[in-house]
């Protein structure tokens, strides 16, 4: 599969980024075609410019100028693999511009003539895998707050742009203060995820 790797970790000594470097690993191992993005490493810039921001509605006229490389990269995905730290029970704003950014109009999605439901447009994705690690323990992001990043992923991003792609979130609590053997017990649980990538 076209596997596009989204990485959002301001550290390069973070589990983070050890674990991205586990999944692009086994993604080659099996045969994937992967392309990646490190948007701290590589200066990705997230806020929503005035000029974008201007376009939004110009259908067939968003400017996307600045994020050519990043809009043909996620529309070419056939499966998208995010690996970043939920903080505040949410996304890094590194990775909150990306999405804002890159899932424009006229590549991730197109306006309705009169401003009703948007169309999905990322018709060839087909499964997410999103990778997080959290400070908390499991029952804060289940019990108090019902996990708010698997709903905007679920139901605002890929529920609107690419409604048949599959998600699976894998969540690594309490990471702060992981043993061993708990980290390797992930490690299997996102191999084993990767490994049914078909």
């Amino acid at each position: 599969m076209k596997c596009l790797v989204v990485v959002a970790h301001p550290l390069h000594d973070s589990l983070c980024a050890s674990l991205s470097r586990l999944v692009i690993d086994a993604l080659i191992a099996d045969g994937h075609e992967v392309e990646t993005e490190s948007l701290y490493a590589e200066g990705f810039q997230p806020a929503l410019s005035a000029r974008e921001r201007g376009s939004y509605y110009d259908v067939g006229a968003y400017d996307d100028s600045a994020v050519r490389a990043q809009l043909a990269r996620l529309s070419a995905a056939e499966a998208l693999v995010l690996v970043f730290p939920t903080w505040w029970f949410g996304f890094p704003a590194m990775l909150k511009g990306w999405f804002d950014r890159v899932w424009a109009p006229g590549h991730a999605y197109h306006h309705a003539s009169d401003l009703s439901a948007i169309k999905p447009a990322l018709h060839g994705l087909r499964r997410t895998i999103a990778i997080t690690t959290l400070g908390s323990p499991w029952w804060v992001d289940w019990l108090l707050l019902r996990r708010p990043v698997r709903r905007v992923l679920a139901r605002a991003l890929l529920g609107t742009c690419a409604p048949r792609c599959r998600l699976h979130l894998l969540s690594l609590y309490r990471a702060e203060r992981v043993e061993r053997g708990r980290l390797e017990r992930f490690e299997r649980r996102i191999l084993a995820r990767l490994r049914g990538l078909r």
